[in-house]
């Protein structure tokens, strides 16, 4: 019981420290001209902007599939971009067997979208 803690404990700070302050998912640059009217001058100036792109590059069937074979252990949840669910889906050995159906279902029915963005590849 005391290794099995431990374990838990390490695995737990070993997901909750890894996360980095990057984006870690697909970002679109965009550059567009804006006039600004300032003291009755037009002023044009160039303005930049990153938007997450709309899809994640994730495929529905990946999800769906390891959902079946490995969504008691949270590995569904982590591919989605879930870290914190998957972690607390793999301590709880999928919510008690509960959790692991109620997103097969989500998956199957495309209720469960990753994090950032939608699918690439549907059923």
């Amino acid at each position: 019981m005391k290794k099995s803690l431990t374990i838990y404990t390490l695995l737990f700070a070993f997901f909750a420290f890894s996360f980095n302050t990057h984006a870690s998912f697909p970002v679109k640059k965009t550059k567009e001209i804006v006039e600004v009217i300032k003291d009755n001058k037009v002023e044009k100036k160039e303005v930049t902007t990153y938007a997450a792109a709309a899809n994640s590059g994730k495929s529905q069937v990946t999800a769906l599939l390891l959902s079946l074979f490995l969504g008691g252990l949270g590995v569904d949840r982590f591919y989605l971009g879930y870290t914190l669910l998957g972690v607390l889906k793999l301590i709880t050995l999928g919510g008690f067997g509960i959790w692991y159906i109620i997103d097969l279902i989500l998956i199957i029915t495309g209720d469960l979208q990753p994090k950032n963005g939608s699918y690439s590849k549907t059923i």
